[in-house]
């Protein structure tokens, strides 16, 4: 059975190439300062990124599933995480925040369902929720940001899903700076292991910060100054087995005095001007103790 935490070992997870969601020069030219990249990516160097990324995982014998392109996807389609969850009942299918990424839930599931997976539920408008707005704490244990992405009618229907065998603590998040912006749940914490996750405390309510310490959960933290560098995605592809961005020495550090392994990729064209680092970037699927 899946193990429901955003730590344990991987061992089946969904991506999506450059390729297949970059596409080309004339789409990232049309669509990356309408869906607020930071600039523009360049293809070549980010197939390269996404390569050495990509070996990092296969370097853990985690088997890949490709989702192919499509033209109802925007090159946000690159941040396989957010259109769909996972359950012990089978996968459930989110309805974005953001519009022109509707089409995300329905169009990977059509590669997922041919790999035998089921569906649990999904989300129907007028909710909306986002993957990056979820993480398992435990099988019984999750939390869901409330936010610009993901509204409260979202996440009643999640509950409904969910069932009432899940403790399901909603973290209202703090406004992004602009109403387009996203600020996922994910963006400021993720687990790392059992007893442990990575924070950005400033944007953390302290019910939240109760709440999992009450689980029994303590915290590295992520300086203001590495925050904005994506400091605090970081993706646990096994309990304290670190992938992260480059260029973040002081979280890098704090973590490995955590006793986490860490590995590394540049992430400039896949991650940061995206602002979806390695957590984004994956659709875990399956993990095992």
């Amino acid at each position: 059975m899946n193990v429901l935490n955003e730590f344990s070992k991987i061992k089946e997870v969904a991506l999506r190439s450059p390729l297949a969601s970059f596409i080309d020069d004339e789409k990232l030219s049309n669509e990356w300062a309408p869906l607020r990249f930071h600039s523009k990516p360049d293809l070549k160097q980010a197939i390269v990124e996404y390569d050495y990324f990509r070996d990092l995982l296969d370097d853990d014998e985690i088997s890949i599933i490709d989702l192919p392109s499509s033209n109802k996807l925007t090159i946000d389609s690159i941040y396989t995480r957010d259109s769909i969850l996972i359950s012990n009942e089978g996968l459930i299918l989110c309805n974005m925040g953001r519009s022109s990424r509707t089409p995300e839930a329905e169009e990977n599931y059509k590669t997922l369902a041919s790999k035998g997976y089921k569906i649990a539920g999904q989300i129907r408008a007028p909710g909306t929720l986002e993957g990056g707005d979820f993480i398992w704490i435990d099988d019984s244990h999750a939390a869901v940001g409330l936010g610009p992405r993901t509204n409260a009618e979202g996440i009643r229907q999640l509950k409904e899903i969910l069932g009432t065998s899940v403790e399901l603590h909603v973290v209202v998040l703090p406004d992004p700076i602009h109403p387009d912006d996203v600020l996922h749940l994910m963006s400021i914490i993720s687990p790392l292991d059992e007893d442990l996750a990575l924070i950005y405390k400033p944007f953390i309510p302290k019910s939240f910060l109760t709440w999992l310490d009450n689980l029994g959960i303590k915290f590295v933290e992520v300086s203001q100054k590495e925050y904005p560098l994506m400091g605090c995605n970081v993706l646990a592809t096994s309990p304290r087995s670190i992938i992260m961005l480059e260029d973040l020495p002081e979280v890098q550090s704090s973590l490995e005095r955590a006793g986490c392994k860490i590995r590394t990729y540049k992430g400039m064209e896949v991650s940061r001007k995206g602002e979806g680092g390695p957590t984004c970037l994956t659709r875990p699927l399956l993990r095992t103790k």
